[in-house]
């Protein structure tokens, strides 16, 4: 939620005075051998009066042996629907590093798969588009941030096995409900698409107290229960936490997911962002 751009590529902030940055890392599955670790990194930012883009960098690795980093630039316009919203177009467009490295790799069956026995190194380009309607109090998303399917893994020694990132495609959105001058309410959703996969979806719940604290509750069903609180560190600075509590079966394997993230949100004139922030 903090970082919409890069599941959607037409997210704005309709705001000129102000440019967002932010460093997010999470460690899935915590105490599971080889869980995943993921780095993200982002700035957001209007270009004109109806233009926005952005840049995003997330770092995915799977124990000693998969390496992913992704870089992606985003362009949006933004255009008005009436006096109080506005719908925004978008399109992002980068690459994905992908490796693998099996040296040392420990099976646990007594007879190595063949289809990881060689190393992998691909650069895979991709695209994807999306569209942000939005007011000053709710928004409605709907994304595709991966529109060129890749089979990571191909036809080896006569056996087939590919492995094929599909299209993702999101629909989220937002309501904020003012309950008085310290309290803000939002709740909010995403659900997720893919072919070969079951629809997930998320369901939060987060209150800002007097533009300082903001605590919230999060459910994604079948799966987990999630926590999280940020603060206001300065007129610019955020950080936060966020767990994950892992319902699954999975949860028999790890102690849950762990989230850091460090927000900035800067004013192009080099004071500070001194507004009342945003929810979203």
């Amino acid at each position: 939620m903090y970082n919409m751009s890069v599941i959607n590529p037409g997210y704005a902030t309709d705001d000129n005075s102000m440019m967002n940055l932010g460093l997010l890392y999470r460690t899935q599955w915590a105490r599971s051998i080889g869980g995943p670790t993921t780095g993200t990194y982002f700035v957001h930012s209007t270009i004109t009066d109806n233009v926005e883009g952005g840049l995003s960098v997330v770092h995915d690795e799977i124990g000693d042996v998969v390496k992913q980093t992704s870089a992606f630039a985003d362009i949006a316009v933004v255009v008005p629907v009436s006096a109080n919203t506005k719908l925004s177009f978008g399109i992002k467009a980068g690459a994905t590093f992908y490796s693998t490295n099996f040296d040392g790799f420990v099976y646990s069956d007594p007879l190595p798969d063949p289809a990881f026995a060689e190393n992998i190194s691909r650069v895979i380009p991709n695209v994807g588009a999306g569209l942000f309607f939005f007011s000053d109090h709710y928004y409605l998303g709907l994304s595709a941030p991966n529109l060129l399917e890749t089979k990571y893994l191909e036809e080896d020694s006569g056996i087939i096995s590919q492995g094929k990132k599909n299209i993702h495609v999101f629909f989220t959105g937002g309501y904020v409900i003012d309950l008085n001058d310290t309290f803000k309410f939002k709740h909010s959703f995403m659900a997720k698409h893919v072919n070969g996969a079951r629809l997930s979806i998320d369901l939060n719940a987060n209150v800002l107290i007097d533009n300082l604290v903001e605590i919230g509750a999060g459910y994604r069903f079948d799966d987990s229960y999630v926590g999280m609180v940020n603060f206001s560190m300065t007129d610019a600075i955020r950080i936060g936490y966020a767990y994950d509590h892992t319902i699954s079966n999975l949860g028999r394997f790890n102690s849950g997911s762990h989230e850091i993230m460090l927000l900035f949100n800067i004013g192009k004139l080099g004071k500070g962002y001194d507004k009342s922030p945003r929810f979203f």
